[in-house]
């Protein structure tokens, strides 16, 4: 069994974060296990091939705000991260009805403007991994159950058989993920159990579309990129372009997780393009590639209740228990703990500040 001061479950912005944090204040008695192969959790990007270094298509979350969400905002400039506005300028089309054909409107422009960085939110991702030890940052582990020691520390299994103990553990994956697929020893609090639980995994039923090509050619004619529909298969659609690189456009699905599992990928993507075919001329019809990302159909993103989705961004959970053998050593740092951008990348920031704060103060 492998003993550490601090282990931190799940390597997606959070943990990421939370590792850097401990390494910036010299603190390296610890361990970052991730259930996937790979680091990033809900951010996963899109390299087209021959791509320039600084060009990824976001499949989960694309935009921040420095205007406002100033943590965020400081540690992409600290780590030297270039950024731009999302391309707004222009007209957006919009299709009511199967009876009418789309119509053009003025379109609009978001003030603080939404900002993406060169290379994507992987560029994030990345910079973060190369600023945490490697070694401490353990990949393949799936962590199935937690119970306490008679010590006082925790002991964590992973279906891969390996074990760890640590002093605190930092949990920076999706509440309902973690109440829903670890098994805890004694059982949380039971109210505390049921909040969890009840905590949406924000944007987890959803599904995003994105579409390469080789110009913004809907710009020529004045269009922004920006659609929206209620015919579907995408429900909102946005330019995806990089400057000077690869066009692109994007869009949310608006059909349900089990509506889309028995469509199929394949089919889909061909309503796709019809679709952006009717919004945007015959020549979107024929991207260079496309690919469809299901969020819903992640094991470590969704649960069965994640299916269907949430209208609106929930009340952060309470990030422990008030009392009894789990609060001095269990902690929620992920998104969805964020108190004011629960389930944002800013709240994946907030909350793991938040709780490496806690624990160091301990």
């Amino acid at each position: 069994m492998h003993t550490t001061r601090i282990a931190i479950v799940g390597a997606g912005l959070a943990g990421l974060y939370a590792a850097y944090l401990l390494e910036q204040r010299g603190i390296t008695d610890y361990v970052v296990l991730e259930a996937r192969e790979r680091v990033g959790g809900r951010i996963s990007s899109l390299v087209p091939e021959a791509a320039r270094a600084s060009e990824a298509f976001d499949l989960g979350p694309s935009w921040f705000w420095p205007g406002f969400q100033h943590a965020l905002g400081a540690l992409v400039e600290s780590l030297g991260l270039p950024s731009f506005a999302q391309h707004e300028t222009g007209d957006m089309v919009v299709e009511r009805s199967h009876q009418m054909p789309p119509v053009r409107m003025q379109g609009f422009a978001n003030q603080p403007p939404s900002m993406r960085l060169q290379g994507g939110m992987q560029a994030l991702i990345d910079a973060l991994r190369q600023r945490v030890e490697s070694s401490r940052l353990h990949t393949g582990q799936v962590v199935k159950s937690m119970s306490l020691t008679g010590s006082g520390n925790v002991a964590l299994e992973c279906a891969s058989g390996q074990r760890y103990s640590a002093q605190h553990v930092l949990l920076a994956l999706p509440p309902r993920l973690a109440a829903q697929s670890i098994a805890f020893t004694p059982p949380l609090p039971e109210r505390l159990a049921h909040q969890w639980a009840n905590t949406a995994t924000w944007m987890a039923p959803h599904g995003k579309y994105v579409a390469l090509y080789a110009t913004p050619f809907w710009r020529e004619v004045q269009l922004s990129g920006e659609a929206r529909s209620l015919i579907g298969p995408l429900g909102e659609i946005h330019d995806a372009s990089h400057p000077d690189g690869h066009a692109a456009l994007f869009g949310f699905f608006s059909l349900p997780a089990s509506a889309r599992a028995q469509i199929g990928d394949e089919a889909l993507r061909q309503h796709c393009r019809a679709q952006l075919a009717r919004l945007f001329g015959p020549e979107a019809a024929n991207p260079t590639r496309d690919v469809i990302k299901d969020w819903a159909q992640e094991p470590f993103t969704a649960t069965h209740a994640d299916q269907q989705p949430s209208q609106h961004h929930g009340m952060a959970p309470p990030v422990r228990a008030a009392d009894g053998p789990w609060q001095p050593c269990l902690t929620g740092i992920g998104s969805e703990w964020g108190e004011q951008y629960a389930g944002y990348l800013a709240g994946a920031i907030e909350a793991a500040e938040r709780g490496v704060a806690d624990v160091l103060a301990k």
